[in-house]
């Protein structure tokens, strides 16, 4: 009886959400959605369900085509206190960054033109001449992420080939990215030696034989192994690779060009290290420690980085024209010795306990609320400087329970992500960035006000 009462398709098409979708969308899109919403409720409804009116579906199908039509990814506010947030896009852009994208994206560009003498140019010629100048290596060729950037210095260079690899460094990070995996995709041989808290050069060099085709480290950028443990250095394995005649590649993770030691940090392994140390292939991500957009960079021999341009991986991994813009400006503003002042996660690395307590401070001086200061610590976060922190302060919310505080800033617009600890919403000033601090007060107000 009560599937008699569900509305027709022509009906719900007739309410005045309808009228207004179908002024804006394809009617073949929105009726397809109508239907499709009409046949779940026709199988509620025979397990039991009440029919709903046609008010009631037309509200339905308007909030899906709300859903899906919003753009994605939504800017939110970064209140954690991890600097680079993997699920929050990791590294925010500069100003500057950002611009250039912008303007890669506004027209066309001299991407693979070559102005002065209008051929055909390459499109990574300008990025290749920073990163040399940045890291001293010979070459330098940048993909559309660092797990693209091994699998392809691994597919050229070792492909049908023994890889030897310390067993300590047989790692996994985010997304499940699997070294031993990477390695079977390429076509390389996994030879894992050592044991897994203690590897020395005399491993390596007992696995060489004549069908090996790299020696591979892996810095453990999401974890930390300590007490008795030896591990086998770049130098050290250089060494042994010059002897033996067998390329060394290093995945030295986060890309960081500073020295972290400045700022109370652990020291974090730097492509300038790498290619110090005579690493034939050294790679690195672009949105970690960088601070760029997405992008996996290799620097190194130009033998080998010449046989990774060739390799027709080359083509399919890319980067495009405005991540291209981007890295390329992020880039610049080392040269300039500008981190600090304008990569956006060095300016929150780089500021002092003092200042960000300053900022909680005109926070908590702008809300009529139960809220206070209270000392804390930040986090790197994103693959970065495992367990490393920051001193910090935040400000905590006492209210109506951390879940409910926490679900109302994230309806904020834009949304407003925190942290809870000890049965309280942090929100550290440390990862908001300047020009958020309106937005994020308007958040507070709203979460607490209910």
């Amino acid at each position: 009886m009560q599937l008699r009462n569900l509305p027709s398709v022509d009906a719900v098409l007739a309410h005045p959400d309808m009228t207004a979708l179908l002024a804006v969308y394809r009617r073949d899109w929105v009726v397809g959605l109508v239907r499709r919403r009409l046949d779940e409720v026709r199988v509620a409804v025979r397990a039991g369900a009440d029919a709903p009116d046609t008010q009631s579906v037309a509200w339905s199908v308007s909030r899906t085509v709300g859903e899906m039509t919003t753009p994605a990814p939504q800017r939110v506010i970064n209140a954690t206190g991890v600097v680079i947030h993997t699920n929050l896009g990791r590294a925010p852009l500069s100003e500057a960054a950002m611009q250039a994208a912008a303007q890669a994206a506004l027209g066309y560009s001299d991407l693979e033109m070559d102005i002065t003498t209008g051929r055909r140019g390459s499109r990574q010629a300008h990025l290749q001449a920073l990163l040399r100048e940045l890291t001293g290596a010979e070459a330098a060729l940048v993909v559309n992420n660092n797990a693209s950037a091994v699998l392809l210095g691994l597919s050229a260079l070792a492909a049908g080939k023994e890889v030897i690899v310390s067993r300590a460094e047989a790692i996994e990070i985010g997304g499940g990215f699997r070294i031993p995996d990477v390695l079977r995709q390429s076509g390389g041989i996994l030879v894992d030696v050592g044991t897994t808290n203690r590897t020395y050069v005399r491993d390596y060099s007992e696995a060489i034989n004549e069908n090996t085709g790299a020696m591979v480290k892996a810095h453990a950028s999401n974890f930390r192994v300590e007490g008795f443990t030896a591990a086998v250095s770049s130098e050290e394995l250089v060494e042994l690779g010059r002897e033996r005649g067998v390329p060394v590649l290093n995945d030295v993770g986060s890309g960081c060009l500073m020295d972290c030691e400045k700022y109370g940090l652990a020291h974090e392994p730097t492509p300038q290290e790498s290619v110090a140390a005579g690493v034939g292939l050294t790679f690195f991500s672009g949105d970690k420690l960088l601070g760029g957009p997405q992008a996996g960079i290799v620097v190194g021999k130009r033998d080998l980085v010449q046989q990774l341009e060739r390799h027709p991986l080359a083509r399919a991994f890319r980067i495009d024209k405005m991540s291209l813009a981007s890295l390329t400006t992020t880039l610049t503003h080392y040269l300039k010795r500008e981190a600090e002042q304008e990569i956006p996660i060095w300016r929150m690395i780089s500021a002092s306990e003092q200042s960000v307590r300053a900022r909680a401070e005109q926070w908590v001086s702008q809300l009529e609320a139960p809220v206070e200061i209270v000392p804390t610590r930040s986090a790197i976060g994103g693959g970065s400087l495992p367990g490393e922190t920051l001193p910090s302060w935040a400000v905590a919310l006492d209210g109506p329970g951390a879940d409910l505080l926490m679900r109302r800033l994230r309806k904020c617009d834009p949304p407003v992500i925190a942290r809870v600890e000890t049965d309280k919403v942090l929100l550290d000033p440390r990862t908001v960035l300047p020009e958020e601090d309106g937005p994020m007060l308007r958040g507070l107000c709203f979460a607490l006000a209910g």
